[in-house]
């Protein structure tokens, strides 16, 4: 590798850690936005935490990197002309291409490493968040009670609240607690009118603070039959009570234990592909079984067929309408109407569980192909923001960065739109996900050639001077022009 060469890397990889931090950043507190609901009033430690914004982050590489490469080339190549070493570098006989070409193999590497982090890493990222994030809201159970349902969640209890409120669900009224027992053990039972959560000093334990209420028990255990029949129930009346519950195995043992793993996200592109194909043999299946019973009632004149006659006899309807008597035929009539409405109910539904069906294969293919097709989006902005930056001949965090929010948000508003046709069914998924690639690969690689050719491309002067013989001919003239 030339001293060039290293130089040109260097001088790319400078913004580009900077530029992937901040970026990553944003998107972080994005998510944390989205998520703090789920987040908040959980008991999570700061590790917990951290680990479950750690998994959640991995998948928002993927467009983090493409959009750090466009920004990083355009700043480069920006300041390599605003410094005028691009010139020096075309004064020297080397070719803005042979400048491009240590960048492009850096980046055709970054898009490999892109492709192996979104193929191995970034799905085993989202199983783990997604286990995470329903075990906290599934086994959190200070939070996640139901008023007027009763909660089993707790080992060795079965709680419910008839009403839940306050500012964190912390205050409570009509409490029952039932300790889950078998007929030999000792029975209790505690009732209140009123109750709070309070912070346990051990996060293990769920403390609930009872007012005006009662225990009942039953000390049984231990005792034969006879004696249990005289055993005395035993009733008694508090003012204020503190339970703890112990919840150390649902926050301990639940919190990453993985009970989603059929999710096609949670796959590589080769496993998406045999989900595809277990995924089309049950489409059809269930599209079949939809259709047999419509086919079967619009055509149920089939069913008098006589197989073993000639395929050319001519099927004779069974009467004439006009022949049948009014009443007949108003009762006939009716029976056609109802059975024409309950068609159309049931091709209405159907037709709504196959927009799901396809909705369903297609973000599947959504998902395999954008795979790979981040990665050439990787190669494609670097050529557009090579070839703008040695154009604009601007460096720094100004113009750069306008461009290539404005370039971003067009691939984004493609990448939306595509998917959300293809969802419907408007577009064929294979080549929904590679539009925004196939609309700006031309444009990168005109960009690229007038760079190349030193085009002019962003002169302010040029422009005017095009438009110049119109402004004139509908502008009037200066006042001191008319004397001349």
């Amino acid at each position: 590798m030339k001293k060039l060469d290293k130089y040109i890397i260097k001088t790319f990889f400078g913004p580009f850690l900077f530029i992937f931090s901040v970026l990553f950043f944003i998107f972080i507190v994005n998510i944390i936005w989205t998520q703090m609901s789920q987040l908040t009033g959980k008991g999570l430690t700061y590790g917990e935490i951290t680990k479950l914004l750690f998994y959640l982050g991995m998948n928002v590489v993927s467009m983090v990197l493409p959009l750090t490469i466009l920004l990083s080339s355009i700043m480069t190549f920006g300041d390599f002309g605003e410094r005028y070493e691009l010139a020096a570098m075309k004064a020297a006989g080397i070719s803005l291409l042979r400048v491009m070409m240590p960048l492009l193999i850096t980046v055709s590497f970054l898009a490999g490493i892109l492709f192996l982090f979104s193929n191995n890493i970034i799905p085993d990222f989202q199983r783990k968040a997604k286990n995470m994030l329903f075990n906290i809201v599934s086994s959190k159970p200070a939070i996640n009670f139901t008023p007027g349902v009763f909660i089993d969640q707790i080992s060795g209890y079965s709680v419910k609240f008839d009403k839940i409120y306050g500012k964190e669900g912390e205050k409570l009224e009509g409490v029952f607690l039932h300790k889950n027992a078998s007929p030999y053990d000792n029975q209790q039972t505690i009732i209140a009118k009123k109750g709070k959560f309070a912070n346990a000093e051990d996060r293990n334990y769920l403390k609930l603070i009872l007012y005006d209420g009662y225990v009942y028990e039953d000390n049984i255990s231990n005792k034969p039959y006879e004696e249990r029949k005289k055993q005395p129930n035993q009733s008694v009346k508090y003012d204020s009570l503190v339970y703890h519950f112990d919840i150390s195995e649902l926050i301990n043992n639940a919190i990453e234990k993985e009970k989603i793993t059929d999710d096609y996200r949670f796959q590589t592109y080769g496993e998406v592909n045999q989900t595809l194909i277990k995924n089309r043999k049950s489409n059809i299946v269930s599209v079949s079984a939809m259709a047999s019973p419509v086919i079967s009632q619009t055509n149920n004149f089939v069913q008098y067929i006589d197989k073993t006659k000639p395929m050319n006899k001519v099927i004779k309807e069974p009467y004439k309408i006009d022949t049948l008597k009014k009443d007949k035929k108003l009762e006939v009539l009716w029976g056609a109407y109802n059975k024409i409405e309950a068609l159309k109910s049931s091709i209405e539904s159907n037709q709504n569980s196959i927009s799901d069906i396809v909705k369903n294969h297609n973000k599947i293919v959504m998902y395999q192909q954008r795979i790979v097709s981040y990665s050439f989006t990787c190669i494609i902005f670097f050529l557009i923001g090579a070839s703008l930056g040695s154009i604009i001949r601007k460096g720094g965090m100004g113009l750069p960065v306008i461009i290539a929010i404005v370039i971003f948000i067009i691939f984004y508003v493609l990448n939306l739109t595509v998917e959300n046709i293809s969802w419907k069914g408007g577009i064929n998924p294979y080549i929904a996900a590679w539009i925004p690639n196939m609309v700006l690969f031309p444009f990168s690689v005109w960009i690229t050639y007038k760079a190349l050719t030193d085009s002019q491309l962003f002169d302010i002067e040029k422009y005017k001077a095009l438009f110049k013989p119109i402004i004139e001919k509908f502008s009037k003239p200066k006042e001191h022009e008319r004397y001349q």
